[in-house]
């Protein structure tokens, strides 16, 4: 069996708040393994945000231990930490962070860039990554020429332009229409099927029920976890109108 993708092991976090301290994240454990597509629940002020920013390496916990891959990254230095960022790991954003004066293919390119790709191979890369979203025909489109749907296909492109181990959501649907929430979900579950880890963060019980398990956070703590027999099947449910109710987390 392989190692765990992720092994977070009693991970702590506090901030300093108008002069008092907050503690946003208590004992945290949690294991993803390699090929999982994980539903990080909560609602506002759980905790899921501040876990998704230390998986994404972009911020250190006070305490505990994370190992990404077998590394653990706390004896990294900043800028071993932003390489490992940068090779491993892409990230999804609910309002898209696309660059309103570039392209889609320039907007794909961009971690390829800072992963000092060269020019020919980054292009290749990029259009294949457009191609894998089914937007080839829009890659010289700005993002103000692109649906809400077709921007967040982008950003996903973005994503796993670099072909990193994990991909990190961050409420992909929450700006969009249910229909087309649904064909984002679709997408990553054909994603997650070629084998690319996800870790998706959302408020919505429903969109967690297209994972594979859900992990429920409340007051900075894991509080459950739970195995989705059936994950449900986005693309049938967005041929079918894709009319639902986001349902909150409880």
């Amino acid at each position: 069996m392989h190692p765990p993708l992720i092994d977070v092991q009693g991970v702590t976090r506090t901030y300093r708040v108008g002069g008092r301290t907050v503690a946003a994240l208590h004992a945290v454990d949690l294991t993803v393994r390699p090929g999982e597509f994980v539903a990080v629940v909560g609602r506002s002020g759980s905790g899921k945000s501040t876990l998704l920013n230390i998986l994404g390496l972009l911020d250190q916990p006070d305490g505990g231990r994370y190992r990404f891959g077998g590394e653990d990254v706390g004896r990294l230095s900043r800028s071993a930490r932003a390489a490992l960022r940068s090779a491993s790991i892409g990230f999804v954003f609910q309002s898209f962070n696309l660059l309103a004066r570039s392209t889609a293919l320039e907007n794909v390119e961009l971690p390829l860039i800072y992963a000092r790709v060269g020019l020919a191979e980054r292009r290749r890369r990029a259009a294949e990554a457009l191609a894998e979203v089914g937007l080839a025909a829009r890659a010289r489109h700005a993002p103000g020429q692109l649906s809400g749907g077709e921007q967040q296909r982008v950003a996903i492109a973005r994503a796993i332009a670099n072909d990193p181990s994990l991909i990190l959501a961050d409420e992909p649907t929450g700006a969009l229409d249910s229909r087309t929430g649904l064909e984002i979900l679709a997408l990553l579950q054909a994603l997650n099927r070629r084998g690319r880890s996800i870790v998706l963060v959302t408020h919505d019980a429903t969109v967690a029920r297209h994972t594979q398990r859900i992990v429920s956070m409340h007051d900075g703590r894991i509080v459950a976890e739970e195995a989705v027999g059936s994950p449900l099947d986005a693309r049938t449910a967005a041929a079918d109108g894709g009319a639902r109710r986001p349902e909150p987390v409880p």
